[in-house]
């Protein structure tokens, strides 16, 4: 086996089993409510208290991203034990993460000669970044070398999507995402915003009235881009995403193996703070990243 280790920041959402599994370190975003007092993501507030927070006090939270010192700390431990380090980071269209990383890995250079760290921009964030990682892991495993997994990362970020919609368009607008009018005429309406995210943004899909039309257009949207592709789905690692609405994660991954015919063995992952601030309590997504086998 291969061995370098392999990091990311907790924006990939990865459940503590997986991470567990293949020996993923991840790097924590910071959450504040009050922008005073900053939480580590997943080791000083968990994501369920994270969520209960945002739906009992109503108070819109900020993020901070890792800073280079705490990249440095974790990059430090690794090149001390002569291990070679992978490390994936959320979209740089989202936060600087990936900037904080790559000056980590950049004073380290410095003071560590023959140190060999490779940071890759993941161009994706959540539950998509998580099974980019994933497919890092499985190469790993599989005896792949640093250098052979970072190219077939290069071609595998592009491949993975999240078609997914949300409860409310307040969270969004707070963030940032989507403009003021928007917001407005969504709450309104009772319209539910169908989003893509894809190449390090969110693009806009439409809108559909209903939380049970949403979560049955994810899915068909889902179809649409397969049909559009001409791929197999089974040639994809898929799995199902939320904030607070474990029941329709469920119900919505029924459905999605049914339709489409495949099995989905991962778990569904949870969007934590980083993500979850600008999406709030209620988004449900599909999420699918090409397996590294079926890249050419």
């Amino acid at each position: 086996m291969s061995d370098y280790q392999i990091i990311s920041d907790s924006s990939c959402d990865i459940p503590n089993e997986i991470l567990e599994a293949y020996n993923i370190k991840t790097i924590p975003f910071y959450v504040s409510f009050d922008q005073e007092k900053y939480y580590k993501e997943r080791v000083d507030i968990s994501t369920e208290a994270f969520y209960s927070k945002l739906e009992t006090e109503k108070i819109f939270p900020k993020t901070s991203l890792p800073s280079v010192q705490d990249y440095m700390n974790v990059f430090t431990h690794y090149i001390k034990e002569g291990k070679e380090i992978l490390c994936l980071c959320l979209t740089d269209k989202f936060s600087g993460s990936y900037q904080s990383a790559i000056n980590a890995k950049n004073i380290i250079d410095e003071e560590y000669e023959g140190a060999k760290i490779t940071v890759v921009n993941s161009i994706l964030a959540t539950t998509a970044q998580g099974l980019l990682v994933i497919e890092a892991a499985r190469m790993k495993k599989a005896g792949l070398t640093l250098e052979e997994t970072t190219i077939k990362l290069e071609a595998l970020k592009n491949t993975a999507r999240i078609m997914f919609t949300v409860g409310t368009l307040e969270y969004l607008q707070k963030g940032g995402r989507i403009g003021k009018v928007s917001a407005l005429a969504g709450t309104m309406l009772n319209l539910k915003p169908l989003i893509v995210l894809k190449e390090g943004e969110l693009f806009p899909y439409g809108t559909i009235r209903g939380r049970k039309k949403s979560l049955k257009k994810i899915i068909d949207m889902t179809k649409e881009y397969f049909k559009e592709i001409n791929e197999d789905y089974n040639d994809y690692n898929f799995a199902l995403t939320t904030g607070n609405c474990f029941k329709e994660a469920v119900e919505v991954k029924t459905t999605l193996q049914e339709e489409l015919n495949i099995k989905i063995d991962n778990p569904i992952f949870t969007i934590g703070v980083t993500i979850g601030t600008n999406t709030g309590p209620d988004p449900i997504g599909i999420c699918f990243v090409k397996k590294y086998e079926k890249i050419k």
